[in-house]
């Protein structure tokens, strides 16, 4: 470990300078120095606004979070309820909520924001101490469990957002309950004193944003401490790779462990490499950033793939449908790639920004804004929905504060303040203050559906200076032109075209970003996907969705080469941009004899944003798509059932009736990663489900295999059942030849004497105080 010494020299030789950093290439643009004007992100940061952020602060008070800040007050005797780590979900709202009062004034949002500052201020410790768990069940454990507590990590997420409120009131009466808190944390931790981590990182990030904010060194300083700790087997007790401490920094070659944390931590060392100019920080920050892009992201600019831990696995495993892509872990990826864009000044990092702005993140939030994911997979069986609320809400908060700071993200200066930097293409306007003055820049563009993009120059005054534009990576043949003329060979470094002259107002920029719709191809390291082909137009990934297909998607291929065309469609998803073309289905059909045959021919298909999906009836997701005929399911897995119509007394929402007969077979009675039928919410009664043929269907068997989620949720196998088959208008039951079993983890048969019938119903008497479902049902000859 260097000696703190060191570090503290860099530091103080430094902390005169409260901005990106002295050895950053570009500087940040503020988000309330853009406007977004555009028909794509202002409609949605619009429903962030009026829905989003009502509907999540509900959440909050619905369930204790803000009325813990209101107990430790002392305004109400209601006590403490939630976990551990709440206090962090409310101070994320509230960071929205300053970010959306900085762009759009809301007294009763305002007064909201201010009651529970007041709260805070007067629960706060003489100390300085803040957080309700701790205060409201037992102060003297406080920096106890750093591991799994939280602590830092909650603090930073305060700290984070009494900045955004001093910046978009002035006012200071959060950010000195910030100032506070974190005082007392440095009497804490640093050198000299306790030197441990907080198992999830965030107030390193967090802590130089109270530094940029004050000016108060020791902040700075603390946060180069925290982050210098990690991995220092010599002073503490290391947490390991799921919380970041497994390495020093210096040392880290691989993204390993817990997704978010790793987003969070690196964008913390990123800071401090633009502050400090550590050529450590930046080497060590390159090789993970090749980790990750290269080896460990999916298409959509999300990240992570185990379930268990939330993080990285191998490099090129990418699963489809058991992918995690935690919301938070995209939005990380932001957070750290724009730092990286600002540290590197390279277009590459801007890339996944926008990959992950259009796909990644976009994906998490529902049209209507009030549900959301917290994992998005990239094929889907139907059986994952957007939730109005988790129990662990990280991701619907970090939505509600994302998105009100979107214009930060478009705009960037040189360090040397002689260029102006357009990272994102968004219509609107935005402020970017150079040396010589401010030059305001309007892009028109219906970016991301057209990739045209017009940007008038308007300089205070008439000096020479540089305006820079990203060319994408996904673009090939960029065109330019400068007040209606071709711009020839425009210098392009790393990333970004320069146009370089004496500006002035009336100057006219126009870039042509072609977006020809593409089938991409995976690295053919990645196993699953070999074979396997994805749709990309511009910045936007697409998905076939079940409602959208005779056929389940699963079963359809789409030819390497295929004639793909692009359509806009303004009502549909609230107007996108979709792919139409034709593919290839296969599946299976029953003969006249009763026999089950393979089947394949032409489907029309269609392609929707990646984006938008789940906003419409469940069904069947898939982003990449197979270049020859697929079999979704095995013949040996399709019985007659397949074929059937299939109806039900009752169907839970957020289930699928098709999956009585999709012939996707269960590992077990609690298997939660395949479709499933229930009757959820009713309890105690007596259900049923049907089939019913085209024809007569002579039957003889059947077998179910029920869905029981012992452990996890209501739903049991049922008390008991039977089957009967209808005769002309009349059901009557089968004549059974033996028990009707009601056993787990495997498919329960019974035979019966034959029948000739169009129709099969399945009755279950479900056990007293509880549910039950399907998972699947077959008959047979």
């Amino acid at each position: 470990m260097r000696s703190i010494q060191d570090i503290v020299c860099v530091v103080l030789g430094l902390a005169c300078a409260a901005g990106a950093g002295t050895h950053a290439k570009l500087a940040p643009v503020k988000f309330t120095d853009v406007k977004i004007e555009d028909t794509f992100w202002a409609p949605k940061l619009e429903v962030n606004r009026t829905k989003s952020i009502p509907h999540v602060l509900e959440q909050c008070e619905k369930t204790g979070r803000i009325n813990n800040f209101a107990f430790i007050a002392k305004e109400t005797t209601e006590p403490f309820r939630g976990h551990i780590f709440h206090d962090s979900d409310v101070v994320k709202v509230m960071e929205g909520m300053a970010y959306s009062l900085a762009t759009h004034p809301d007294k009763e949002l305002e007064a909201r924001l201010e009651q529970i500052i007041r709260w805070m201020a007067k629960g706060q410790l003489p100390d300085g101490y803040l957080n309700t768990y701790f205060i409201a069940t037992d102060i003297k454990k406080r920096w106890t469990g750093m591991q799994h507590a939280h602590e830092l990590y909650c603090a930073g997420h305060l700290f984070e957002a009494a900045v955004a409120h001093y910046e978009a009131t002035g006012r200071k009466t959060f950010l000195d309950v910030a100032r506070k808190y974190a005082n007392h944390i440095d009497s804490v931790f640093g050198p000299g004193k306790r030197h441990e981590i907080d198992g999830h990182p965030e107030s390193e990030l967090a802590l130089i944003k109270l530094w940029r904010a004050t000016g108060e060194d020791r902040y700075l300083k603390l946060a180069q401490f925290i982050v210098e700790e990690h991995g220092q087997a010599k002073t503490h007790k290391l947490c390991g790779t799921y919380c970041q401490d497994h390495k020093p920094i210096l040392e880290q070659d691989e993204a390993v462990g817990h997704c978010v944390r790793a987003m969070y931590f690196y964008s913390g060392v990123t800071d401090l490499a633009m502050i400090t100019g550590d050529q450590g920080y930046v080497a060590a920050l390159e090789k993970l950033w090749q980790d990750v892009v290269n080896r460990k992201m999916y298409i959509t600019g999300s990240i992570g793939v185990q379930h268990h831990g939330e993080g990285f696995a191998k490099p090129y495993f990418l699963p489809n449908y058991d992918a995690y892509c935690e919301t938070c872990a995209a939005i990380g990826m932001v957070f750290w790639n724009h730092r990286m864009m600002l540290l590197r000044g390279e277009g590459r990092f801007a890339d996944i920004v926008e990959r992950n702005l259009y796909n990644g993140v976009l994906s998490a939030v529902s049209l209507d804004g009030t549900k959301c994911f917290y994992v998005n997979p990239l094929a889907s069986r139907g059986n994952q929905h957007r939730s109005p609320w988790h129990g662990c809400s990280c991701c619907p908060t970090n939505m509600v504060r994302f998105l009100p700071a979107l214009g930060q993200y478009i705009y960037a200066a040189s360090a040397a303040g002689d260029a102006v930097y357009v990272a994102q293409y968004v219509a609107g306007s935005g402020t970017v203050a150079l040396r010589e003055g401010k030059v305001k820049l309007t892009q028109k563009t219906r970016y991301p559906w057209d990739g045209g993009v017009q940007i008038a120059v308007e300089p205070e005054g008439h000096w020479e200076f540089t305006v820079a534009l990203r060319i994408p990576g996904w673009c090939r043949g960029a065109g330019l032109k400068l007040n209606g003329k071709a711009y020839r060979d425009p210098l392009v470094t790393k990333g970004f075209a320069t146009l370089t002259r004496k500006w002035q107002k009336g100057d006219v920029i126009e870039l042509d970003l072609p977006m020809p719709v593409e089938q991409v191809a995976c690295d053919p390291n990645v196993e699953e996907n070999r074979g396997r082909l994805a749709i990309q137009r511009g910045p936007v990934v697409y998905c076939l969705e079940g409602c959208d297909h005779a056929a389940p998607v699963s079963q359809i291929a789409i030819p390497k080469g295929a004639k793909l065309e692009a359509k806009f469609e303004p009502d549909l998803l609230g107007g996108v941009v979709v792919i139409k073309g034709q593919g290839q289905r296969h599946g299976f059909e029953l003969k006249d004899d009763g026999s089950i045959a393979q089947s394949s021919g032409p489907i029309d298909i269609m392609a929707i944003p990646y984006f938008a999906w789940d906003n419409r009836e469940p069904g069947e997701m898939v982003v990449w798509v197979p270049t020859d005929p697929p079999a979704a399911a095995k013949p040996e897995n399709v019985s007659i059932a397949y074929f059937a119509k299939t109806a039900a007394s009752h169907q839970w929402r957020a289930d699928h009736i098709r999956a009585l007969n999709d012939a996707i077979l269960p590992k077990s009675s609690g298997d939660l990663s395949i479709p499933r039928f229930t009757w959820w919410d009713h309890k105690g009664t007596t259900e049923w489900v049907a089939y019913e043929f085209d024809k007569a269907i002579p039957l003889s068997k059947a077998e179910v295999y029920w869905f029981d989620d012992t452990g996890r949720g209501g739903c049991r196998v049922p008390k008991s059942w039977r089957l009967l088959w209808r005769d002309g208008n009349q059901w009557k039951p089968v004549e059974a030849a033996g028990a009707y079993g009601v056993e787990k983890d495997k498919f329960n048969a019974v035979a019966f004497k034959p029948v000739a019938t169009k129709a099969v119903r399945l009755e279950a008497e479900l056990q007293s105080g509880f549910s039950g479902g399907i998972l699947e049902w077959r008959v047979a000859r």
